[in-house]
């Protein structure tokens, strides 16, 4: 006897929605139990026009769509996501929803707590958590002292409705804080607005309880994009390239008679896969097995009031003029 097949549902057919539909059409057509049951948008034309490309239907609102699923990806703009969520939730859906999880640490809080009464899966798209090549090396990585990451890119004329902290340095913050599994305790940070109104461009250095310090630095004005982070550990060090999806180990060789150490570099095999998809695949199965996912709520909201904090940290533009 077959399962039943997971329905679900898409809010959003913008850039994110998008690649969600397709990935989900990719995955049906390679045999999982799942239909893609509907998509709804603010624009009708372009929710419509997804859902003929990807085998769907479009839905004239989120309430009705809510009726028709068993679980929903919510891809909307990050101020409509604490009322969707809400919504999908009291509709008792499972949710998978787009990062950050929502604006303000308040809402998420009444989100995780609402998923935790409800016993929901509440998962969030912490993407670059299933990217192959931090899959690889994360169980490598043992007490690192220093991190070093960027995260860099052009413009975008879409998630501009968040600062770049909470827009792209959030990957960073919740990579760091899961494989450190704390915190930090002090932190500075500094950042400026180039082309919106919200900061566009940060750094911000974390100093952890165990003695780690992390110095992160987000942009979305870069010319070239880039999304590196580096470890740094007594034995080396190891560097993560997520959009090449490939990762170089950096040990420190002592040689009987040599008067220093040297430095040897190895490049390890990466069995790539697609991040999105992978993502995708674990929200079924938490949906299928009632198992927590790799980002939950309870990470989400981590990470949510780490970029908080670092907001907080920047002094005002006024102190420069």
């Amino acid at each position: 006897m077959t399962e039943k097949a997971i329905r679900i549902g898409i809010v959003g057919a913008g850039h994110m929605g998008r690649l969600h539909a397709r990935k989900l059409a990719g995955l049906r057509a390679k045999g999982f139990d799942i239909e893609l049951q509907g998509i709804v948008d603010v624009h009708p034309d372009r929710a419509q026009s997804l859902a003929l490309e990807t085998g769907s239907r479009p839905l004239p609102g989120h309430r009705e769509l809510y009726q028709e699923v068993d679980a929903v990806i919510v891809a909307a703009p990050t101020i409509h996501h604490f009322e969707l969520v809400r919504a999908a939730l009291e509709a008792e859906l499972d949710v998978l929803v787009e990062k950050p999880i929502v604006a303000t640490l308040p809402d998420a809080q009444t989100l995780l707590d609402m998923a935790k009464s409800a016993g929901r899966i509440l998962q969030v798209g912490h993407v670059e958590r299933y990217n192959s090549a931090l899959r690889r090396v994360e169980s490598l990585i043992k007490k690192p002292r220093f991190i070093e990451a960027h995260r860099l890119g052009p413009f975008p004329a879409r998630a501009t409705d968040v600062d770049v902290v909470r827009d792209l340095m959030i990957h960073d913050l919740g990579i760091i804080q899961d494989l450190l599994g704390e915190e930090p305790v002090r932190l500075e940070a500094i950042g400026i607005p180039v082309l919106s109104r919200e900061v566009d461009i940060a750094n911000a250095r974390l100093h952890f309880p165990g003695g780690c310090v992390a110095n992160l630095t987000a942009s979305r004005v870069s010319p070239t994009a880039m999304r590196r982070i580096r470890f740094f550990q007594r034995d080396g060090y190891f560097s993560i390239d997520f959009l090449a999806q490939s990762v170089a180990v950096f040990r420190r060789i002592d040689e009987p008679g040599s008067p220093s150490p040297r430095i040897e570099m190895e490049q390890l095999e990466i069995d790539r896969e697609d991040a999105l998809e992978s993502e995708q695949k674990a929200f079924l199965e938490s949906v299928r097995t009632r198992r927590p996912p790799l980002v939950s709520g309870e990470e989400a909201v981590r990470a949510l009031r780490t970029a908080v904090r670092v907001m907080e940290a920047m002094p005002p533009l006024d102190d420069f003029s």
